[in-house]
């Protein structure tokens, strides 16, 4: 799910901080630019790990800030296809539902990847996967498990617009990353439905 991975690049450290320690400074500057954003086809930051190498420190006509060349190592959140993360359903639509794992939001589940069969609940707003004589409602707030089916870096120019009936348009955001996963496996979907098998196999 994380990856460490090198990474160079030039920092600018500004003149308010050129009292800080060289590794600080530094340090600052590479937060501020990678954690808590996406790079395309690495995935996303979560922290700078440490520093390996830094070089440089010049400062340009016209420009008060002093430039270092540095190299680093991120950790990246990428999760691997095939691979099994939990998370919490925070909403459900038509197309499907949309989970969360605190840090990271855009995880997306089709609905052809849902239980067979599922329906989705008009009045509720909700999935209902029909197991047998059985209506399991996948809820707002539940804990889910999920597989990894893709990881996808949309075009970050590509934005979706539809033409509303009014006449005016509707701009929709491409996320900068996003994850595809499925449920429909033994053992996946919400957690609350095989605790109990869980808890007897322990048991045993």
């Amino acid at each position: 799910m994380f990856i460490l991975a090198r990474v160079a690049d030039t920092v600018q450290v500004p003149p308010m901080n050129l009292g800080l320690n060289t590794d600080e400074a530094v340090l600052e500057e590479l937060r501020k630019k990678y954690v808590d954003r996406v790079v395309r086809g690495s995935g996303l930051c979560v922290a700078i790990y440490d520093l390996h190498r830094i070089q440089g420190g010049e400062i340009f006509p016209g420009d008060g800030a002093v430039h270092f060349n540095v190299e680093f190592r991120v950790v990246f959140f990428r999760p691997l296809v095939g691979e099994v993360l939990q998370g919490k359903l925070v909403a459900s639509d038509e197309r499907g539902l949309q989970v969360s794992l605190g840090f990271f939001h855009d995880i997306h589940i089709p609905e052809r990847f849902l239980q067979d069969p599922s329906v989705f609940n008009q009045e509720e707003k909700v999935w209902v996967w029909k197991f047998g004589e059985n209506d399991m409602f996948m809820d707002i707030g539940e804990e889910i498990r999920f597989r990894v089916l893709s990881v996808k870096f949309p075009d970050p120019t590509t934005n979706v617009v539809q033409k509303q009936p009014d006449g005016t348009q509707l701009v929709q955001l491409i996320e900068p990353m996003q994850v595809i996963g499925d449920v429909n496996r033994d053992g996946l979907g919400l957690l609350a439905w095989w605790t109990h098998d869980e808890e007897q196999e322990e048991e045993l």
